[in-house]
């Protein structure tokens, strides 16, 4: 534990992040290259489907991602309520834009399947709702950080906001479960064998997903330490004003 707690001093979390952030980012450029060339051209259309099936390499990494980023942003708010971790709450606020993006893109991906699938670009469907409340909550969330000047009431404030929100983040996730009637399809990936899409699709599929999650790290790790540099900023600027 004593390791993990490392990283909430800035300086340490600035170093450990400078050396893992190429590597990261390399792999995530990697498996994203492969994934995605792999799944779009060399994966055979589906016998329902069509080629329209090969959305799912860009559609289901990037809920996935949606749904994990906000999750994560609810464990580093915790850990801020909780313990005041500045590298925390900023670690949060670095991943919600990001989180929104991947939001987007699975909406959109989404809208595009929809259309020849469902004969419609967007229905009321348990899933797609929450998906767009988590959306919007996103928005909130990065909104609120914007609007409040001091620093620590802000993190407060996002973090009981990230809490609340997290309802939709786990409504997204079961929502074909909670909800029968649904349009949207069950999950694409299990535990269960026998619920898993063809090996064809599967694998590539994989590797779309580590290019997603690794490329997920890099951003957040690139604008956290954003996030770090410009509140050593504010605070050095706070003391000319002071002196």
């Amino acid at each position: 534990m004593k390791s993990i707690w490392e990283f909430a001093n800035p300086k340490r979390f600035m170093q450990l992040s400078q050396v893992s952030l190429p590597w990261v980012a390399g792999l995530s450029v990697l498996c994203l290259v492969v994934g995605l060339v792999w799944g779009f051209f060399f994966t055979p259309d589906d016998f329902r489907q069509g080629a329209t099936v090969k959305i799912i390499y860009l559609h289901v990494p990037a809920a996935l991602m949606a749904i994990n980023a906000w999750i994560m942003m609810l464990v580093t708010s915790l850990i801020w309520l909780i313990r005041r971790h500045h590298v925390s709450v900023l670690a949060a606020r670095a991943a919600a834009p990001v989180g929104a993006t991947f939001t987007v893109i699975a909406l959109a991906t989404g809208a595009i399947w929809g259309q020849p699938m469902w004969g419609t670009w967007w229905v009321w469907d348990p899933r797609l709702t929450s998906f767009l409340f988590l959306f919007l909550f996103y928005l909130g969330y990065i909104a609120l950080w914007e609007a409040i000047e001091d620093p620590d009431t802000a993190a407060d404030l996002t973090s009981v906001l990230c809490l609340v929100g997290s309802v939709f983040a786990l409504l997204s996730r079961y929502a074909v479960l909670f909800w029968n009637q649904g349009l949207h399809q069950g999950a694409t990936l299990s535990l269960d064998k026998e619920e898993n899409i063809s090996n064809v699709f599967y694998f590539p599929l994989l590797v779309s997903i580590a290019g997603f999650v690794l490329l997920f790290l890099a951003l957040v790790l690139l604008r956290t330490r954003t996030e770090i540099r410009a509140r050593r900023l504010r605070a050095l600027m706070a003391r000319e004003r002071l002196a």
